[in-house]
């Protein structure tokens, strides 16, 4: 090939690779981990546990329980994935009982996907995956906005493999152009009979209807103990090509982890009584929407005069005001605390925890 053509077949694929961020999906590579790295006895309440925008899912009351963490394992370029490990199994599965891996997505981020129109763009989802024994999952993408979704099964070996699975688009229901939840990407791994009694509709846009979602021979992952699943390297992007994963820095990810989770440390604040604070501060990255201020354990507060004062028992007040780009909150369960003075809550050096804002969808 002549030095020219090598040059125009270059300009070419540059042309046809899509511009700007490709990974709708975010911290694919499982780096962030804001709240913990490890947490176990899962299984009983849906929620954010570990690795920052992937959250459990479960219905019904299961007796299954499970290990989340983020471990140092993972294909060639891969330094850290997300396990989980089953620890207590269920057989007995109740009508009602799931259990999902999830990632959800604000529909203001989703209108290049056209879904809704005549010229809906095809997504492809890929992503590494292993397991401590042959399985069989469901990928779904679940359309919040019009109660429609989309599945196909895939497979699992005690190898890292990577799986990529094209959608087409869909002509049906255009997704909000909002803050709130359009779109969710799942990961099937349990489901009880109002989930597996209906027929799977493979790779076909419908009305979501329960009975279909994990229907078919499906794999439980509370079968037994020794049951795990690894992925990591997740990508949904554009088109019916998976193109390599799109790495992108730490701190990238973390700033946009932060955009629905973050933890704060040295917030000032006024004593207003002996054991209670008005504390305010500032959102280091601006929140989806309002968030809930929280925190991960008793806090510390500390004054210019050394006064050193731990909550006796975790506790905010109700009256959280914000404003855009920043909080306040009312922290009480304090005490030595003289009234109108300055101080400062969640001091690093004297505690570990931290005031938490989540505004998750």
């Amino acid at each position: 090939m002549s030095k020219a053509a090598e040059l125009a077949k270059a300009g070419e694929t540059l042309t046809n690779q899509p511009s700007g961020r490709k990974n709708i999906v975010t911290n694919g590579a499982m780096q962030v981990a804001q709240r913990s790295a490890s947490e176990t006895g899962l299984g009983a309440a849906t929620g954010y546990f570990t690795l920052d925008r992937w959250s459990m899912r479960e219905g019904a009351a299961s007796a299954g329980r499970f290990t989340m963490a983020r471990v140092a394992d993972g294909p060639s370029g891969f330094a850290n994935c997300l396990k989980l490990t089953t620890t207590t199994a269920d057989t007995s599965i109740a009508a009602g009982e799931f259990l999902f891996l999830s990632q959800r997505f604000e529909g203001q981020d989703l209108q290049q996907l056209k879904k809704g129109t005549s010229d809906a763009e095809s997504v492809t989802v890929s992503f590494y995956v292993k397991g401590n024994a042959a399985a069989t999952y469901v990928c779904e993408l679940s359309d919040t906005d019009s109660d429609r979704s989309i599945t196909q099964a895939f497979t699992v070996t005690t190898d890292w493999v990577k799986k990529t699975l094209t959608f087409p688009g869909d002509t049906t229901g255009a997704m909000d152009d909002d803050t709130a939840m359009s779109l969710q990407l799942i990961f099937w791994l349990h489901g009880g009979s109002t989930y597996t009694s209906g027929t799977f509709s493979d790779n076909t846009w419908t009305s979501e209807t329960s009975a279909n979602r994990y229907a078919g021979s499906r794999t439980s992952i509370f079968d037994a103990t020794s049951r795990t699943f690894f992925i990591t390297g997740v990508q949904m992007e554009i088109g019916s090509q998976a193109t390599p994963f799109e790495h992108r820095s730490f701190g990238e990810e973390l700033e946009a982890c932060k955009r629905y989770f973050q933890k704060i440390h040295g917030i000032p604040g006024i004593c207003i009584s002996a054991t209670n604070i008005v504390a305010m501060g500032m959102y280091p990255v601006e929140c989806r929407a309002k968030p809930t201020v929280g925190q991960t354990g008793v806090l510390n507060a500390q004054n210019a005069s050394n006064l050193n004062t731990t909550q006796s028992s975790t506790g905010m007040g109700t009256n959280n005001g914000f404003a855009s780009g920043m909080f306040q909150t009312n922290i009480v369960n304090f005490s030595g605390m003289t009234a109108k003075e300055p101080i400062t809550v969640a001091v690093p050096a004297n505690n570990s925890n931290f005031i938490t804002l989540d505004a998750e969808l």
